[in-house]
């Protein structure tokens, strides 16, 4: 795809995304790039086998050797249950597919549940990096309750080949302090045992939504998860791109400084985003935003979120729904669309 052609689904917000100048200079951000292991991780204290599991995700697909990331991640049939995620496509309920669709649409990476990944790992860990998503927020339960319990273990994903594990941490809710501790504990095994750790930062709590804004999506709020996921080693960070900032001043709760606001963000989504990399050691530990849910304009929406992602100075995006609810070759399309900016010369670093 080129740059007329990413130009053209940006639409209006074109010169907006493509030409901004962040608030917060570049200049001291750790980018990815083909040397990012070697950058980031030589001086850490990741083993050799860590360091090959990272260099074997960032090495595969069409981003191979860029340093950025396109992973495909389906653990929906859990959270969003499995008829309501595979309803618009019923051939992603058998799981030979998910994995199909990940190596047709050049990904990095998949990253999926213990069953999906047990019922065909033998005929697919060789052939695309896998990512174990350990923990899950199971909604069968009557009244819902929103907490991430373990569904597998590190040593199931060590034995199945996997490179590297994933987990969500539900920061800000009342049982974020037990999957702290659970997760950082996994991680530890994950790392002893030469796999990569994922963690997917998001917050969780009633009260971070108001009548007029949704703070579960606020640069600020975010971005403190992020440095707390970051605190726990995640080598790689998830987290939904930002659509507003000031949730600590509006909630009045936490601590913060105007500075946080004037100096080091604006409303605008590339500076909202540069924000959240700051939180991630300043990009050291890679951030990369979640694709969110399918709709009517789903190849523009990714794009948009891409450029915002990689000029913000992100490692990649991880875009499921809007992927495998669709035909496959349209999902192919779409994870080809968003490599396609990270692959553009013409976009860069704002």
């Amino acid at each position: 795809m080129s740059i007329n052609e990413i130009e053209m689904l940006l639409g209006k917000d074109a010169e907006k995304l493509l030409s901004y100048k962040a608030k917060v200079s570049s200049e001291g951000l750790h980018l990815p790039g083909k040397d990012w292991i070697d950058r980031i991780f030589l001086g850490s204290d990741r083993n050799a086998r860590v360091l090959s599991s990272l260099q074997s995700i960032v090495s595969h697909g069409r981003l191979a050797d860029t340093g950025y990331l396109s992973i495909l991640p389906v653990d929906q049939g859990i959270e969003h249950s499995a008829g309501a995620s595979f309803a618009p496509n019923p051939s992603y309920f058998d799981p030979e597919n998910i994995i199909k669709l990940a190596i047709e649409g050049g990904c990095n990476a998949v990253a999926t549940t213990l069953g999906v990944l047990g019922s065909v790992s033998r005929k697919y860990a060789h052939k695309i990096p896998m990512i174990m998503k350990i923990n899950h927020n199971e909604l069968l339960s009557y009244p819902n309750k929103y907490d991430q319990i373990l569904f597998a273990s590190v040593e199931q994903a060590y034995e199945m080949g996997c490179k590297a594990v994933g987990a969500t941490i539900y920061f800000g809710s009342d049982e974020s302090t037990r999957q702290i501790q659970e997760v950082s504990r996994a991680f530890e095994i994950a790392h002893d045992l030469g796999m990569a750790t994922i963690l997917w930062c998001y917050l969780r709590n009633p009260d971070f939504k108001t009548k007029t804004l949704d703070y579960h999506s606020s640069a600020d709020l975010t971005g403190q998860a992020n440095h707390l996921g970051v605190t726990i080693q995640a080598d790689i960070i998830k987290q939904k791109l930002p659509t507003c900032n000031g949730g600590f001043k509006d909630l009045k709760f936490g601590k913060q400084t105007d500075a946080m606001y004037s100096e080091l963000s604006s409303d605008h989504p590339i500076d909202l985003t540069r924000y959240q990399v700051l939180n991630c050691y300043m990009g050291r530990m890679g951030l990369i935003n979640s694709g969110g849910p399918s709709g009517k304009n789903d190849l523009a929406d990714a794009v948009s979120t891409a450029v915002i992602n990689k000029r913000a100075g992100g490692m990649g995006l991880i875009s499921g729904r809007k992927a495998f609810q669709k035909p496959m070759h349209e999902g192919i399309k779409l994870l080809n669309a968003i490599q396609d900016v990270y692959l553009s010369e013409a976009v860069t670093i704002a």
